[in-house]
């Protein structure tokens, strides 16, 4: 048996950290997630700037983006990223529902500019959250000072966070909170 299924015995959940628009076009994402078990796929900037700069394969749709008006490069993008993470939110859409919600999320990142300003992140994750507008969207967020508070809120509001940049208990525990043991 394919050892990557064999983690979903032990109750593991093998996660995609990479997507392109060739994975999605192809039908490659969903072999992964049929033949491999993968149950999720995580994105951020860096992860788009590789497969938009080391490919051709994004040259027609920022073509097209480019023709409607200037966009700036943030614009740019966000417009292709959204693109590809709803198309994978689609093709995770039946291990998501199989699994309950527990399973099958796609993630997109706020920006890394944001990460100290609380109010500019939660803003930004909203925003990002309509804009893909799918169940299984997971939005990342930094476990910075300033994320921490963000991510309680966003949850509050209901939408799936994906904490990043968390490599410690002591990053993501407010100053004097005890840890309980679970």
């Amino acid at each position: 048996m394919n050892p990557l299924k064999q983690l979903e015995a032990c109750g593991q959940s093998p996660w995609l950290d990479f997507l392109k628009r060739s994975l999605l076009e192809k039908g490659e994402l969903r072999t992964m997630i049929e033949r491999d078990g993968i149950k999720g796929v995580t994105s951020n900037p860096s992860i788009f700037e590789k497969a938009i700069g080391e490919s051709e394969e994004y040259k027609g749709a920022l073509k097209q983006f480019q023709a409607n008006a200037d966009h700036g490069i943030s614009a740019i993008y966000e417009h292709l990223a959204i693109v590809d993470i709803r198309a994978a939110a689609a093709v995770l859409r039946p291990v998501y529902d199989e699994t309950k919600g527990r399973d099958g999320y796609i993630s997109l990142e706020c920006s890394p500019y944001l990460a100290n300003d609380t109010q500019a992140t939660i803003g930004e994750a909203l925003r990002l959250w309509a804009a893909v507008e799918r169940p299984n969207l997971m939005v990342k967020v930094p476990a910075t000072p300033a994320g921490i508070p963000a991510i309680r809120q966003l949850i509050g509001r209901g939408l799936n966070i994906n904490t990043t940049l968390l490599f410690s208990v002591t990053s993501c525990r407010p100053a004097g909170a005890l840890l309980v043991p679970v």
